[in-house]
């Protein structure tokens, strides 16, 4: 079954990115986000009819969409948490709207401050052996991991660090373009990327996500009734999943410089009837520089290994020949909402809606999250 063309986006809100927002909590943060984005796509409160969200990282997921639909005042005749990135929101209410689950879909998540909340996740299993996966001892959050990609692909395809700090640094100047990013009106060149402390070698302390706090929502509805609305509809053409089991840790995959789009990206682009070279821009998934690159590599925008030398040569800002994460990604804009923040920039851009950093060419983006 295919979905291309079955739901569009009419509507977004993102909260600025900032390093906390003292004296809230989430679920008001939440709330704003969602009521801008109903404002936004023109529309009332009472027509959502189909909720996706999900809680702040590490809180579960479960009976949180009806705990948020309460705090709302809406009811809903379809309602889910995703323990997923936000792209996956968007395929699963096209696919909720494509089987008449509901008609009108909000899409909600982020990061703030919680009260009261409950344990976070359990510990790994006994029966992983930590040697193999943390050699010297615990690392902070995915640092470790990350560090053995990037200096695998180093090893095998030749990539630099200057090559991946262009990753950050285009980025980082696309944030300068936007008013939401943690990072607007700090500049950074590949120097000072390069200049930043090891976190984990080879990456640097500014080739690392920017954990922050913020919302943002989307609404997805029928193709009719976003014709009928005031945004320009931003219709989803193809989507797919894909996942590598990883008992734990990115490095118990079989191979760790290839990522789940090698299947994904191809599933989406064949239900779309597109391909890599149709694509406007991308809105790539950056929890670190290397992460990018590999993503695109294996979504098919040139070979295998081959990232380093495209960065090298081309221009990936919002105005480039080939534009990626033109809000500032994870790295620069922060990371509040995971993926969602690569899906809010996507529509911006398809819409004709980001100031200050809109992409001349603007028909067709590639997200991944």
């Amino acid at each position: 079954m295919s979905i291309r063309g079955k739901a569009a986006i009419v509507g977004f809100h993102e909260l600025q990115h900032r390093r906390s927002y003292a004296g809230r909590h989430f679920m008001g943060m939440y709330a704003e986000a969602t009521a801008k984005a109903i404002v936004d796509a023109g529309i009332r409160k009472e027509e959502i009819n189909g909720l996706i969200a999900e809680p702040p990282f590490g809180l579960p997921s479960l009976g949180f969409a009806y705990d948020f639909a309460e705090y709302i005042g809406i009811q809903p005749n379809f309602a889910t948490a995703l323990n997923e990135n936000a792209a996956s929101f968007i395929s699963v209410a096209a696919a909720a709207i494509n089987a008449g689950y509901a008609d009108t879909v909000l899409c909600i998540n982020g990061a703030g401050p919680v009260s009261d909340a409950p344990g976070m996740y359990a510990p790994a299993p006994d029966h992983v052996n930590p040697q193999f996966v943390e050699p010297f001892g615990p690392v902070i959050a995915a640092n470790g991991w990350y560090a053995q990609i990037a200096r695998r692909h180093t090893f095998e395809y030749g990539t630099t660090d200057f090559q991946r700090a262009r990753v950050a640094a285009d980025q980082r100047f696309n944030a300068q373009g936007n008013e939401n990013a943690f990072f607007n009106g700090q500049p950074a060149t590949e120097e000072d990327i390069l200049n930043s402390r090891l976190v984990a070698d080879p990456l640097h302390l500014l080739e690392c996500v920017m954990p922050a706090q913020g919302a943002a929502a989307t609404i997805v509805t029928t193709p009719e009734r976003a014709r009928a609305l005031r945004n320009p509809p931003v219709y989803l053409l193809g989507a797919a999943q894909h996942n590598f089991r990883a008992e734990h840790g990115v490095d118990w995959v079989g191979r760790i410089t290839t990522s789940p789009c090698v299947v994904s990206a191809k599933g989406a682009f064949e239900m779309a009837g597109l391909g890599p070279n149709d694509m406007d821009m991308a809105q790539m998934y950056d929890c670190y520089t290397i992460t990018v690159m590999i993503t695109l590599e294996d979504s098919g925008f040139f070979p295998k290994g081959s990232s380093g030398a495209f960065y090298a040569d081309h221009d990936t800002t919002w105005k480039g020949d080939f534009p990626v994460n033109t809000g500032g990604g994870q790295l620069s804009n922060g990371q509040s909402t995971a993926g969602t923040t690569q899906v809010v920039e996507a529509v911006r851009q398809l819409m004709g809606r980001a100031e200050g950093h809109q992409a001349p060419n603007h028909d067709f983006c590639f997200v991944n999250t």
